[in-house]
């Protein structure tokens, strides 16, 4: 587990949520505001859950797929996976707080 976001795709996803007990996906897009408004707070996440969560961003223009499995109808859209099942989601832009209360229920 990184410092940084993980970059998941449709092609790693799998694999990933596979590998990682705990995991936090950000679908999101390069176009909408509210998604760049998150990204510093997902960052932090990534730093301050090292080792403990795979903390992920997920482009959903660029991988159609996992946004649509996961039925992404409104971004930002956080998923908090544990053990390859969704636990927690959290649709629109929210406090750090309430990112970090859905992480610590589920650790």
């Amino acid at each position: 587990m990184s410092n940084e976001p993980f970059h998941l795709t449709d092609a790693n996803f799998g694999e990933a949520v596979k590998r990682n007990l705990l995991v936090l996906v950000d679908f999101w897009a390069p176009w909408c505001g509210p998604c760049r408004a998150l990204a510093p707070t997902i960052e932090e996440l990534a730093k301050e859950y090292a080792g403990k969560v795979l903390v992920a961003k997920l482009n959903v223009d660029e991988n159609p797929d996992t946004a649509e499995q996961f039925q992404i109808f409104s971004i930002p859209t956080v998923v908090v996976i544990k053990n390859g099942s969704e636990v927690e989601r959290i649709v629109g832009l929210c406090t750090k707080q309430r990112y970090i209360d859905a992480l610590e229920k589920h650790l």
